[in-house]
């Protein structure tokens, strides 16, 4: 078997799992830079080739090395492998960074500059929390008006609720049908609004990213609500673990220290 039926294969496998079409684009352009033949490479091929990763970032070479793997398990647990050349590569330490998420007076200098689509679509990060691939995807049929509601296809295929405030109502409206974000046009890939919006925030002066909008989010909900476990369904994350990085960003007891400190 060469290897774009082995990666095919692999890549069907995930789809029939459920993985989303976004992380199965993300698998395949992976394993479109891995070795030639993944299948056939031995140990010190793969050891060789994750030596030429060295000058990527960190998290850049943590998720390559963890698509990698994943083939592997996947190629042993279907008996095209006997064993799994990464066993020896120890993935890259990533050290504990605290989210900075966009400020107000940023997000008002970025939809002063957004077309339509983007200011949706940073409305639906900053408003909502969503992903890029959650607003790109996001259909007209899982808004719920009536009760103020938005139904998220997230991770995993995990559906989950999130209030619809009347500010971000009225940033979406009119409905129009069909996709939200291109008011009922054709839906942006995640790739392709990621761009979009990072280009409108260079545009707007802004340093920023689309994740960026959604820390804005959970920094200003958990700082509102103190509810962690909430706020971590709001975002669909797996563990609240996740969501407690954002709570070091809304802590208000820096500030009581900061202001003790200049008694």
């Amino acid at each position: 078997m060469d290897q774009h039926d082995a990666v095919a294969q692999w890549l069907a496998y995930l789809q029939q799992r459920n993985r989303s079409a976004e992380t199965l684009r993300t698998y395949r352009s992976t394993m479109d830079g891995y070795l030639p033949d993944p299948i056939a490479a031995t140990r010190e091929d793969v050891e060789e080739w994750w030596g030429t990763l060295q000058h990527l970032a960190v998290p850049t070479r943590a998720r390559i090395l963890s698509c990698v793997r994943s083939f592997y398990r996947w190629a042993a647990r279907f008996d095209l492998r006997a064993d799994d050349p990464t066993r020896r590569l120890d993935p890259p330490r990533q050290g504990r960074r605290i989210p900075r998420p966009i400020g107000r007076a940023d997000l008002q200098r970025i939809l002063s500059h957004a077309d339509p689509d983007v200011r949706r679509a940073v409305c639906l990060g900053a408003y909502a929390g969503l992903r890029v691939s959650e607003a790109a995807s996001l259909d007209w049929r899982d808004v719920d008006i009536e009760s103020r509601r938005v139904f998220i296809r997230g991770k995993g295929d995990n559906d989950r609720p999130i209030g619809l405030s009347p500010i971000l109502l009225d940033e979406l409206l009119p409905n129009t049908g069909g996709n939200v974000v291109r008011a009922g046009g054709d839906p942006y890939s995640a790739d392709a609004l990621q761009r979009r919006c990072n280009r409108a925030m260079r545009a707007a002066g802004v340093d920023g990213t689309f994740h960026k909008l959604r820390s804005r989010f959970a920094t200003v909900t958990l700082a509102a609500t103190g509810n962690l476990l909430a706020v971590s369904r709001a975002l669909g994350h797996a563990s609240t673990t996740t969501t407690a990085i954002y709570a070091a960003t809304s802590d208000s007891d820096l500030d009581l220290i900061a202001d003790a400190a200049t008694r």
